[in-house]
């Protein structure tokens, strides 16, 4: 019987009403809260330095503070649940859909409706780019107005496809333990290279996340 690579990616249910699984999504909520009542750590310290350079970077997009606030803890959700995912019997939830499209999809309406509402005219010269040909603007309005429209769909298979990829990437070497048994110790370094890999993309993705529904924010503004 041939095994199903993706279902380690199926939410498994404990209950007939209730997956378990979503809520490895609390986690982070258990974690951060720390850094309020320990006593300072080099990886506290480490933490806060990173806060501060994204809180820094951040503020040349966004001049408004309750919005800075709602990116930055955007990034801290993401980042956690994508590493969440890394570690043995979590679940990955930010690998599907269902997810990344809920984080995604109103982000995106809310910054169409109130760019297209309170500043039509500035949604408008958005269309069409400076130094456009007159010939070429019927074409630039169509393409730029589908980009438009996949961003929220591009955000969410963006993050989700690139947790699916180096997950299913492992799953794959880790099946190749039953066949190659002088070669396992190749096999652990490059298993090890892997999660030091997936580490890093579960930082970036946050990062990428963040900074575009960043720059989508301040084009309406």
């Amino acid at each position: 019987m041939m095994m199903n690579l993706f279902s380690s990616f199926d939410p498994i249910t404990f209950s007939s009403s209730f997956s378990f699984n979503w809520l490895s999504m609390m986690l982070g909520l258990i974690i951060l809260p720390q850094m309020y009542w320990t006593i300072s750590n080099r990886s506290l310290i480490f933490w806060k330095l990173i806060s501060k350079l994204i809180f820094n970077e951040l503020k040349v997009l966004v001049n408004n503070k309750s919005s800075l606030l709602m990116f930055f803890s955007l990034f801290l959700f993401i980042m956690f649940n994508n590493f969440l995912g890394l570690f043995p019997y979590i679940f990955t939830s930010t690998s599907h859909l269902s997810v990344t499209l809920t984080l995604a999809l109103p982000l995106w309406m809310s910054f169409m409706l109130f760019g297209w509402i309170n500043k039509t005219n500035h949604m408008f010269t958005h269309l069409v780019p400076q130094n456009t040909p007159s010939i070429l603007m019927p074409f630039m309005v169509l393409i730029e107005t589908i980009s438009n429209i996949i961003r929220a769909i591009t955000l969410s298979v963006r993050l989700s496809a690139n947790m699916i990829a180096g997950h299913l990437l492992m799953t794959l070497l880790s099946g190749l333990s039953n066949y190659l048994d002088y070669s396992l110790i190749i096999l652990i370094m490059i298993q090890m290279l892997l999660i030091t890999l997936e580490s890093a993309v579960s930082i970036i993705q946050g990062y990428v996340f963040m900074i575009l529904s960043t720059l989508y924010s301040s084009e309406v503004n």
